[in-house]
């Protein structure tokens, strides 16, 4: 028997662009995708802290240092700039593996995007 548990988690992130004009997708900081276990192309869930919001895409990679998380095409209309977001990628796995499984989950400082160190 497989199940899907969470993979990866960056827990509350906040939205700096809203791009409509974009093809779909979210952009995030090439650091945080790095720390959370996290690939370009990906697919997350995300859940807006401030409106509820909860909707799946895919992620692209921004640039490395930027704190860049912006939500671009059809989801930019589901956030607004300063935001908080939880962004969460799964995995198919094994039941006996999934027991033993551990996440990455990271905590950004909200002020910043930035990995606290």
């Amino acid at each position: 028997m497989f199940i899907e548990v969470v993979k990866s988690k960056i827990h509350r992130v906040t939205v700096t662009e809203a791009n409509l004009n974009y093809i779909g997708s979210i952009t995030i900081d090439e650091d945080l995708l790095d720390a959370a276990n996290i690939i370009p192309n990906e697919k997350v869930s995300i859940v807006d802290n401030n409106n509820g919001e909860r909707f799946e895409t895919y992620v692209i990679k921004g640039e490395r240092g930027s704190g860049v998380v912006c939500l671009n095409g059809a989801a930019a209309r589901k956030v607004q700039p300063g935001d908080v977001i939880i962004v969460m990628s799964y995995a198919l796995m094994d039941f006996e593996e999934a027991k033993r499984f551990k996440p990455s989950v990271i905590f950004p400082d909200t002020a910043t995007n930035k990995l606290v160190r």
